[in-house]
């Protein structure tokens, strides 16, 4: 039975300032270091060891997934950097604090854009600063194929091929995973794998630094579910 450990990076500068991060590449809080150390350290008393390791491109998963390994002890592990793991590119909200964004468009629209499925943020032109399309790590992207603002639904397409190409051969074959990385792109991971709906996946949070554990059968079906704490 294989088994995929998911977490959230912890806690970033931003996320402590309440800023909207998206694809702005910002660094753990001292918390966040803390929470990511408590992970690894969460995965080594349950035993749990990995044969692959996947993570964004973005500092703050990156660092999560190091810090838990070497925690953990398996810091060694064959590790994959993919873009396609990134959280969700919150478009022209990027950098705004979200309560001052609350009191510019009200309560409702801004949630709206942080917890629907399928509404788009305000997207932010690809000529303006901060734009991806001038960040180095994405120089090898079809141009086209970086956004300028997603939802859950664009994030879980482009999360999709790279489950299907490069994760779930692991897990068909035995091999233990984890996978480090964002709230929305693993909100979008658990959409696909426990197949949950439109409106229910409104509700499902994922704590900072919090490890969440799938045992799947031979069928790449869900067995077991549980978080480490």
């Amino acid at each position: 039975m294989a088994k995929l450990v998911l977490i959230r990076h912890g806690q970033s500068e931003w996320n402590l300032s309440n800023q909207f991060t998206g694809w702005v590449d910002v660094d753990l809080s001292e918390k966040g270091v803390e929470q990511a150390k408590n992970a690894g350290k969460l995965i080594k008393e349950a035993g749990i060891e990995f044969d692959f390791a996947f993570t964004s491109v973005l500092t703050r998963a990156i660092k999560t997934l190091h810090y838990a390994l070497e925690e953990s002890d398996q810091l060694w592990i064959p590790e994959v950097k993919s873009w396609r793991l990134n959280e969700r590119h919150y478009g022209a909200l990027q950098g705004k604090n979200k309560a001052k964004a609350a009191e510019k468009w009200g309560d409702e629209q801004v949630h709206i854009w942080r917890r629907s499925y399928d509404v788009l943020p305000p997207l932010l032109d690809v000529n303006a600063e901060g734009s991806a399309a001038n960040d180095r790590r994405y120089a090898n992207l079809d141009p086209r194929m970086i956004p300028g603002g997603e939802n859950l639904k664009v994030t879980l397409e482009r999360v999709i091929p790279f489950w299907e190409d490069e994760i779930a051969p692991k897990l068909l074959d035995g091999k233990n995973v984890i996978i480090a990385a964002h709230g929305n792109s693993l909100r979008a991971l658990s959409k696909y794998i426990e197949n949950i709906s439109d409106e229910d996946i409104m509700n499902l949070e994922m704590a900072t630094g919090e490890p969440v554990v799938y045992d799947f059968n031979d069928k790449l079906e869900v067995q077991s579910k549980k978080k480490l704490d």
